[in-house]
Parts: structure tokens; C-alpha cells; sequence
């Protein structure tokens, strides 16, 4: 038996990568995970290659690019994403980079869970759970690690504030197997997560921050496990946004920016939300008939990633370029795991419809920290977050979109190592 398979079977040696204060359990037993995707790369790009688009643009069609979100990705953008694939994407070089994290399975409920977990170090660091959505995955949380996990710093500020990091792929993502059962939901996510970390890696109480679906689990966490999940940041809410009627009748003034954004909520729902309504209702259509079809991925999901995003994307803090799109959609082909992620639309139709605040407020006095970016595609004024939970910070950056992990990196972790301010230790 080598070494890293000792890792977590004796996790009092001190193999498992946990903080000092971490004490896993016996009862699971998660394992070092390597990514070998690249015996399945031939085959997606001699299909790249053999896709062929039309040669020009219908004349009905509009290049939305952030401004209307009215038709989706254009055929130019969509022609050059695929030449970047073939030409200068390399997917063994990011599978090598991707691999000098820490991976690990292990087996919650039926479900095989992977999960980065990197350490600080720090006996003060903070344990804290890092959920994505769709079409996003782990990988778009990855560029906080360098800004949360630094190492020989003293907890109680903003500033100095250290986190034991936990990325996990949610079920049906990427590496994690898909649900076991029909039904399966946000709230049975958060269940198993809320395993992960105090059973599995040990935490008597750790953070959550939460994006997209990832805020859904997150909030379920919140809400469910109150003892243990002792603050949350989020740039999204599993509620319904509020309309500019319901904004209005309340008497709340927005900033320009603010005004912005919330504009940005009524173009996606006038004309940008087809996809989910077709993945709530019909995910076997869009995910069979985009299975095998890697560029019909990349229209799908890259359209996402553009339309919802920065327009200065790639830009100043943002590190969402072409390449990142590529390398996302690539996960989701080579691990075959676009139908089952789109499935969790239809196992949670109500998620993000409840729209009446009045008795939302989550069972639990831990600090909710909040977050709007600029671009985002749901927009929820200060006081209908504080509805739904202890809110003691709430801020608008005006550079970033729906994905801040990759579009504004910097920023996000900052707002995150607020929650020191509010930790107790």
C-alpha cells in the first residue's frame, strides 16, 4: 500500500491535509484522485474538426454579447471559440496544472463526491466550502484558492483572514457520480455536503459561499445546519429577483449601478432564459442531442459564459478568456456529464421561483454576507437579502458577472475574507 492511499485511512498521522483542529471520522473512506482524461481528447477533437457551421450569420440574427441577451452566442464568436480549439487549446497542459491541486473521492449516500481540499496551514484558518452552478463546475472556484489559502497569517481582520478551501463538483458535475434518485434535491445536496466536511474532513463548523446552484445548496446548508454552518457569503439567491414594480412599491432607491443590473434581470427574463426552461422540462432532449457533440456544448454553454459575464472579460481582474470557456466545456464533454447536470433543473422545477419574503428568513443567527456583481443575471436589493438572513455586509462591485470566481477573482475573495470580521474563533 503506498503512501497515498494511507492518506486517509490514518488521518491522525497528519497524511489527510486537514487544519489542526480538524478531526475526521473513520466511517468514510475518501481517496487521492487523479485526472486522465486524455485518452478520450483524440475523439473530441476529430468531431471539433468534422462540425460544420453555416457560412454566414442569418440575417434575423443579433450578436447579443451582454447588451440584449436576445439570440444568443454569434456564429463569428462561435467559429473562432472552435478554431481555439483545435489549434491551440491543450488539454494534457491544463489536465497537468489542474492536477497540482489536492483531488479526493469518497463515497456520501450512495454518490461518489470529488473534491479539492487545500489547507493553509494556518491553525486559525477558517474551513470553508466553495459551491458552483451550471453551466460552471469546480474549476471557475479554483482561482480563490492563491487568495484564501496564503499561509503565516493571523486570524480577526479582513485583511489577514486565512480558509482551509473545500471544492467539491456537485452531483452529476464533472467528477461527482450522478444522483442516485429521482426527486433529488438542492436540500439532499446540502446534506451530503454538510457530511463532507464535518464527517469525511472533520470541521465542527466551517463557511459556505455559494453561486447559481451552488447558492441553493448553500443556503440549504445554512439553513438546515445551523450548528455547523457558521456564516455564508453569496453573489446569488435561490429566491426569485424581485421585479421593478416590487422594487418601487417598496420604496427602495437603487444606485445607477444597481439600476444597471436590475435592467440586466428583466432582458434575461424577457429573452434569456429559454435554456431553462427547456432543462426543467426537457432534459433528455437538449443533453441526448448534445451528448456526443462537442461544439454543440460550446454553443450552449459558452453562450452562458459570454452573454452572462463582464463584457471587459479577460480584462483587468477578469481571467474569463477563451481558453477558460474551452477548458470548462472540455470538462463537461470528456467527463460526460453534460445530461446529468442539466438534470438538476428538473429535479429542483421551484428553485429560484419563491418570490415572497415575508417567511423566508433562514433558522439561524450566523452572518450572511452578500455580494452583487455588476453583470450578474439576477439582482436582489439590500433589503430583500436581509430578509432572508442575518446580513451584516452587502456590497456592489461594479466589475464582474455571473461567474466572479473567474471574472472577478480579486474582488470576490475579498468580500469572503469579510467573513473574518464575523467569525468566531
Amino acid at each position: 500500500m503506498s503512501p497515498r492511499s494511507l492518506t486517509f485511512l490514518f488521518p491522525a498521522l497528519g497524511l489527510f491535509r486537514l487544519s489542526a483542529n480538524a478531526a475526521p471520522t473513520q466511517q468514510f473512506q475518501a481517496k487521492p484522485f487523479e485526472i486522465n482524461l486524455s485518452d478520450r481528447v483524440p475523439h473530441m477533437i476529430d468531431l471539433i474538426k468534422n462540425t460544420k457551421l453555416p457560412s454566414i450569420e442569418l440575417a434575423a440574427a443579433v450578436d447579443s454579447l451582454n447588451e440584449t441577451l436576445s439570440t444568443g452566442i454569434s456564429l463569428q464568436t462561435l467559429k473562432d471559440l472552435k478554431e481555439e480549439w483545435i489549434t491551440s487549446f491543450n488539454w494534457d497542459e491544463e489536465q497537468a496544472s489542474i492536477n497540482k491541486l489536492h483531488h479526493y473521492t469518497v463515497n456520501i449516500e450512495g454518490i461518489d463526491i470529488h473534491f479539492v481540499h487545500e489547507v493553509s496551514g494556518n491553525s486559525n484558518a477558517i474551513p470553508i466550502i466553495l459551491l458552483h452552478g451550471w453551466p460552471g463546475s469546480f474549476l471557475e472556484l479554483t482561482p480563490l484558492i492563491d487568495l484564501l489559502v496564503p499561509t503565516s497569517q493571523q486570524n480577526g481582520t479582513a485583511s489577514n483572514t486565512t480558509f482551509d478551501v473545500v471544492i467539491p463538483s456537485l452531483p452529476g458535475f464533472g467528477f461527482s457520480s450522478p444522483t442516485p434518485r429521482k426527486g433529488w434535491s438542492g436540500h439532499d445536496t446540502a446534506r451530503v455536503f454538510n457530511t463532507l466536511m464535518t464527517q469525511v474532513l472533520g470541521y465542527e463548523r466551517y463557511a459556505v459561499h455559494g453561486t447559481d446552484w451552488g447558492a441553493d445548496v448553500g443556503y440549504s446548508m445554512y439553513d438546515q445546519f445551523n450548528a455547523t454552518v457558521r456564516a455564508l457569503h453569496l453573489n446569488f439567491l435561490p429566491f426569485g429577483p424581485p421585479t421593478p414594480a416590487d422594487i418601487a412599491a417598496k420604496n427602495i432607491t437603487l444606485s445607477p449601478g444597481e439600476a444597471f443590473t436590475e435592467q440586466r434581470v428583466v432582458d434575461w427574463e424577457n429573452s434569456g432564459n429559454g435554456y431553462f426552461i427547456e432543462q426543467t422540462t426537457k432534459p433528455n432532449d437538449i443533453g441526448l442531442a448534445l451528448y456526443d457533440n462537442p461544439v454543440g456544448q460550446l454553443a450552449w454553454i459558452g453562450a452562458k459564459f459570454i452573454i452572462w459575464s463582464d463584457p471587459r472579460q479577460g480584462t483587468g481582474p477578469s481571467l474569463l478568456t477563451h481558453n477558460e470557456i474551452l477548458l470548462g466545456v472540455s470538462l463537461y464533454y470528456l467527463t460526460d456529464s453534460f445530461v446529468s447536470s442539466v438534470y438538476m433543473y428538473n429535479q429542483n422545477p421551484s428553485a429560484f421561483s419563491q418570490t415572497n419574503y415575508s417567511n423566508a428568513k433562514a433558522q439561524t443567527d450566523a452572518p450572511l454576507l452578500y455580494t452583487t456583481f455588476k453583470y450578474n443575471i439576477g439582482f436582489w436589493p439590500k433589503e430583500y437579502v436581509a430578509a432572508v438572513g442575518n446580513l451584516v455586509s452587502y456590497k456592489f462591485r461594479d466589475f464582474g458577472g455571473h461567474f466572479p470566481g473567474l471574472d472577478n477573482p480579486t474582488g470576490l475573495a475579498d468580500d469572503i475574507k469579510d467573513i473574518g470580521k464575523y467569525w468566531v474563533y
